[in-house]
């Protein structure tokens, strides 16, 4: 399966989960999401899709800072020097999503939502997503617009887009 961003843009997101299973089930290998302001909407959408256990046994949703330290080891010295929605953060979600689990890919999502708690730094919508696993990771900054809810949906179609692609690439 040979897939771009844009060939997968205009796919629902049933439709991308459905991809990213035939992806896991073709390379034998497990994903696993973590997932702060998208709230388990990686997860949920993953296993929406009949037999997703085939390939998804975890995930994570750690949407307060000690949830992060606790569950996935993100170290407290991070959250206070670059902030929850951060590229350091998402990164060592994955990494630690991945080493919790066994899953040899993950994604990890942090942002602000809204309609409240953005900064001029932060706006709303601003969102970073990480991709990888316990030994090398890549993040992206994303800026969605529209209400909380679009923003959250924004951010589940990106994290599904960016697993399928460095799956496929991998």
């Amino acid at each position: 399966m040979d897939v771009s961003v844009a060939s997968l843009s205009n796919l629902d997101l049933t439709t991308l989960a459905e991809r990213l299973g035939e992806l896991c089930r073709a390379k034998g290998v497990h994903v696993t999401a973590a997932e702060s302001c998208t709230g388990g909407g990686v997860a949920s959408t993953i296993t929406d899709v009949a037999g997703s256990s085939d390939y998804f046994e975890t995930g994570y949703v750690t949407y307060a800072n000690t949830a992060k330290t606790r569950l996935l080891g993100v170290p407290e010295s991070l959250l206070e020097a670059h902030g929850a929605v951060s590229r350091e953060v998402v990164e060592a979600m994955v990494a630690g999503a991945c080493r919790d689990s066994g899953a040899q890919w993950g994604v990890a999502i942090s942002g602000v939502a809204g309609p409240g708690g953005g900064s001029e730094a932060k706006p709303v919508g601003t969102v970073w997503l990480a991709w990888g696993d316990e030994r090398r990771q890549e993040a992206e900054h994303y800026l969605f617009s529209g209400d909380r809810r679009a923003i959250r949906e924004q951010a589940v179609r990106e994290a599904l887009i960016g697993l399928i692609v460095r799956l496929d690439a991998g």
